[in-house]
């Protein structure tokens, strides 16, 4: 079975199928695409570089948060791409701490995500240069590792992982914001937010598992301590600060934390990616500090969205229809994407 992620095709066979939880099309109940239409709009709660997000009412009365393109975006290839990459990758991904959309249309004039809605916004919001509780702090953390050892399992690499991408509800944690995300077997990828990204990537190498992994390091240490660990008012002074510098061991800021897990937390900034260590590694290790029995995790077996082609100028731009489930929401700050030299994101946002 192939499956269209941005006009790649990704060889599954049948019992890969049955690992990853997706019923055949024989199995599958036949549904009506849900449109922009269905969806009564309200006021805006976010707006980003690429897009704005409006309160909406769903078609069964829940309310939603709709993220539609901007025009500048939908009249831009790559821009639209990405767009049509987070939907397609919203209503795929299935588990409890990625962000889901009930439907959306990746492309054309009517273009639209339905998402979930965090009447709180990201978990940036939250951070006023003050740690968070130790037990909020991992809870938060051991979701996203989880969410991250999830699509790692998958193939697929985030690519931006930061608190502006991470929403909490109900003490719980979902990771957003897909439209960097991609599988590995479509070829490689280097994106990121400058703050938050790997050695590697600054040297302009693909990203991995492994650059997650170091992002979710740095995530943490803002968390635990209330600052980032490196900082720079330039991606120069950035640059050289991921690339030749190291955090004061965690142990010293956080001693009431235990020691495995510290250790472990400083381990996310090694400069080689192949030292560090993986997404479910630190999932366990976090639900231990939190006094619980990590458990291996089955991914869900839950049925991926069916899509309906839709004729446009890009290949495979599917319209489709997901279940409920937590998503995406309000605005985003901008995403940088590197080039091999001369890649400056503090002099492309002015």
């Amino acid at each position: 079975m192939r499956g269209p992620f941005m006009g790649f095709s990704i060889e599954f066979g049948e019992a890969n199928l049955d690992k990853l939880g997706v019923r055949r099309t024989s199995e599958r109940v036949s549904q009506p695409p849900l449109t922009l239409k269905n969806y009564a709009l309200s006021r805006s709660i976010g707006r980003g570089n690429t897009s704005d997000v409006r309160l909406a009412t769903g078609p069964d009365g829940r309310e939603v948060a709709i993220k539609l393109p901007l025009p500048a975006t939908l009249r831009q290839h790559d821009a639209a791409e990405r767009f049509g990459n987070e939907v397609r990758l919203t209503l795929q991904f299935r588990h409890p701490h990625v962000v889901r959309g009930f439907a959306g249309t990746p492309f054309g004039p009517g273009a639209f995500l339905a998402l979930f809605y965090y009447p709180d916004g990201p978990l940036s919001n939250r951070l006023r240069g003050q740690p968070l509780p130790n037990e909020e702090a991992l809870r938060i953390l051991a979701d996203i590792a989880a969410a991250l050892a999830y699509l790692h399992r998958l193939g697929a690499v985030h690519q931006d992982v930061k608190p502006q991408n991470v929403y909490v509800s109900g003490g719980r944690a979902a990771l957003g914001d897909l439209g960097s995300a991609y599988f590995v077997a479509q070829g490689s990828k280097t994106s990121g937010s400058p703050y938050y990204m790997a050695p590697e990537v600054y040297h302009g190498e693909s990203t991995s598992s492994a650059s997650d992994v170091y992002s979710l390091g740095v995530m943490a240490w803002e968390l635990l301590t209330g600052a980032r660990p490196f900082s720079g008012n330039s991606y120069e002074e950035l640059m050289v600060a991921h690339l030749s510098r190291f955090p004061a061991p965690l142990a010293s800021l956080r001693p009431e934390l235990p020691r495995a897990l510290s250790r472990l937390l400083d381990r996310t900034f090694a400069k080689r990616p192949h030292e560090r260590p993986t997404a479910d590694a630190l999932r366990r290790a976090l639900l231990e500090a939190l006094g619980e029995t990590p458990q291996e995790e089955d991914l869900p077996a839950e049925e991926v969205p069916l899509a309906s082609q839709q004729a446009g100028r890009h290949t495979a731009a599917p319209r489709v229809t997901g279940p409920q489930g937590p998503a995406e929401t309000p605005a985003q700050p901008e995403r940088v994407r590197p080039a091999r030299r001369g890649w400056n994101p503090f002099r492309r946002k002015g």
